[in-house]
């Protein structure tokens, strides 16, 4: 893990502030490790420029304050939203994400780039490419 932590991808300001335990198990954890190795650094290595995640790892709890899908991979640990810091750089960082042959289950650009949910299965990923207003 070049550019990432997990510590990073279990960050959240709103675990903090109403005092959810947002750590991870054993098996989310390798879920995050190969998210980092098989997307997030080749992704970042490519780009060049920093890449922020906004939110990685959803324990139950968090999910359901953040009103998450209860079928969210965030909740496995399989996925991370990511942001350049602007729309602008959200779009480029999106289509070169699609030139690059990276085994990503979902790509979804979320509210006209305002951020790129990307997500990896530790098999069988769909290499979906979603657009969501």
């Amino acid at each position: 893990m070049k550019y990432f932590t997990i510590q990073e991808l279990i960050r959240s300001d709103t675990a903090r502030i109403r005092g959810i335990n947002n750590n991870p198990l054993q098996d989310e954890t390798d879920a995050l490790t190969r998210l980092v190795y098989n997307l997030l650094d080749p992704i970042r290595e490519r780009w060049g420029l920093p890449v922020r995640v906004n939110s990685g790892y959803r324990c139950p709890a968090l999910n359901k304050a953040v009103k998450g899908s209860m079928t969210s991979q965030h909740l496995k640990g399989e996925a991370a939203d990511i942001t350049t810091g602007s729309k602008e750089g959200n779009k480029k960082l999106f289509e070169l994400i699609q030139t690059l042959d990276l085994p990503f289950d979902q790509l979804i650009d979320e509210k006209n780039y305002s951020w790129i949910h990307i997500s990896h299965r530790k098999e069988n990923n769909r290499k979906q490419v979603l657009h969501l207003k």
